[in-house]
């Protein structure tokens, strides 16, 4: 506050006349500009004084940390999400990766291996546990019921698609890759291809999307209770789509 009076006293006017070596002077009046200068330097200094209570605050919540050994623990807390979300996005790249290396497998019912061939969930089961350790259900629908439901627009690479393409929900799936599209085992006759959800046939089967919550866990078998030999189908080979394989 010391400065602020020194500078408004600096440009303040003298009242009424200044004797000066034996002679009147009359001292003009302070300028606006000056007027100005001194009000924002007020305002400067009474925020100053409003913010300095919030650095103490600040200060002491520090040291209140530091005592109770928090600190490290917080920051050891941000540095596990930042850890986890790297994690998840590597085996989501490596999941997708992986899946592109079995284009062209064909299809086979009931299928569970690159050299005999694959079916929908065969195949989706098989890069999961291939890609990460993760065993899923064999079937499309116990897939459906053993992950976590997500919305169409929070779907990315890794998550899984369900078709309703048996006149039964959940009766086919496949492996979503980014930008509206997912990779799978279509039918008897076809192969491992890519497909884009937009395309009419897809998109009006849309059952569903899917996320394996337990992505970065250790893997869980699972035990179906359904009979192994009652596998859902994949699409019938006249309503299946031209194939739309990326290169």
């Amino acid at each position: 506050m010391g400065l602020v009076t020194l500078a408004c006293k600096a440009h303040a006017p003298w009242p009424g006349k200044h004797l000066r070596k034996g002679r009147a002077q009359t001292m003009l009046p302070l300028r606006p500009m000056n007027r100005w200068l001194c009000t924002l330097l007020l305002a400067a200094c009474s925020l100053t004084a409003m913010a300095a209570p919030d650095r103490a605050a600040a200060d002491d919540m520090d040291k209140l940390l530091a005592d109770k050994g928090l600190r490290a623990h917080l920051e050891g807390a941000r540095q596990s999400v930042a850890n986890t979300a790297h994690t998840v996005a590597d085996q989501a790249s490596e999941l997708v990766l992986t899946s592109m290396g079995f284009l062209g497998v064909p299809y086979k019912r009931g299928g569970n291996s690159f050299e005999g061939g694959f079916d929908c969930s065969g195949f989706v089961r098989a890069i999961y546990e291939q890609t990460l350790g993760f065993i899923l259900p064999r079937r499309a629908n116990e897939q459906a019921a053993a992950t976590q439901t997500i919305d169409k627009q929070q779907l990315r690479p890794g998550d899984l698609v369900f078709f309703n393409t048996m006149r039964r929900a959940f009766s086919h799936v496949g492996i979503y890759v980014g930008d509206h599209k997912f990779i799978h085992s279509p039918r008897s006759g076809g192969e491992i291809r890519v497909e884009d959800m937009r395309v009419s046939y897809w998109s009006k089967r849309f059952n569903g999307a899917r996320r394996v919550a337990a992505l970065t866990e250790p893997s869980t078998p699972f035990t179906s209770t359904l009979p192994a030999n009652d596998l859902f189908g994949p699409p019938a080979p006249s309503a299946a789509p031209a194939a739309s394989v990326m290169p």
